[in-house]
């Protein structure tokens, strides 16, 4: 199976290879890099079990997805946070009708380093500290050192959540932006990896790529607690505060091999795969 980017126009289109007379069908999936090595395994196991289908595969962000999709150059977006109005507007506007599907749920953990003496902070110390607030870890019960705050670049669909969830925690009236020397870093892998090394650093990630590297901070919705570490089970009864849908974005009803993979998806089959990743199956 060749996984990469096709270029041109949306794929999704059959061809007859000149010693078969079966034809094969292309699908184009680009987007979230939190969602690429699910929809890598994905996409592995469905060309497996269906070899006249062919899946290309790539991250570049949230943003990046929907705008591809805008654009027509690709069947599937991933996307690690909902279509914005604006998105859909112009999605719209260029005749376009984005549908939305939810593949997969996941939690987004706050990582430190495993030397760090914190185990727990609050949304509010989170915002504090992303905020520019807060400085040191002194300030939340640590040593006296500088926090270095990791966060995803800014077309990331988890760094837009975090934003908006987080620092700003869920309210639209809030402007919370982060501190201008917070280090944007180009995937979620480079945020485990500044972490396993970066005794002050701070950084978020989701569940599915968290280490041993690393150490999972329990969160709280207040100081009362309780204080929470992700999981499955947190996630699907609500108690973990920082948990959030996976979407892949079709370009209206799906139907065909596109319709038919999305149905594998969200079967057994496809949710397995979630749940072996360290995400979280739907309605699981």
């Amino acid at each position: 199976m060749a996984l990469g980017l096709l270029l041109g126009i949306c794929a999704c289109t059959p061809s007859t290879s000149p010693t078969t007379s079966v034809p094969t069908v292309t699908i184009v999936n680009k987007g979230s890099d939190t969602m690429v090595n699910l929809a890598l395994a994905w996409a592995e196991a469905y060309h497996a079990a269906r070899p006249s289908v062919n899946l290309s595969v790539t991250g570049g962000g949230s943003g990046t997805g929907i705008a591809a999709l805008v654009n027509r150059t690709v069947d599937l977006a991933n996307a690690s946070r909902a279509i914005t109005p604006e998105e859909r507007a112009e999605a719209e506007t260029g005749g376009v009708e984005p549908m939305e599907h939810v593949v997969a749920r996941d939690a987004i953990a706050v990582i430190v380093h495993r030397s760090n003496p914190v185990q727990q902070l609050t949304l509010q110390q989170i915002s504090d500290i992303y905020s520019g607030k807060i400085n040191r870890w002194s300030e939340v019960g640590g040593l006296d050192r500088p926090i270095v705050r990791l966060s995803r670049e800014t077309n990331s669909g988890t760094h837009v959540y975090f934003l908006e969830q987080v620092l700003r925690l869920g309210d639209p009236d809030n402007g919370t932006l982060f501190a201008t020397d917070t280090l944007l870093l180009p995937s979620s892998e480079g945020i485990t990896s500044e972490l396993g090394y970066n005794e002050n650093a701070i950084g978020y990630d989701g569940l599915g790529y968290v280490t041993d590297a690393v150490r999972v901070l329990a969160i709280a919705r207040s100081p009362q607690g309780p204080y929470t570490l992700p999981s499955m089970e947190t996630v699907n009864n609500g108690t973990y505060p920082i948990s959030r849908d996976l979407y892949m974005y079709s370009v209206g009803q799906p139907e065909g091999e596109i319709l038919a993979y999305l149905q594998w998806i969200l079967a057994p089959a496809g949710q397995t795969i979630v749940a072996e990743l360290g995400f979280v199956p739907v309605g699981g």
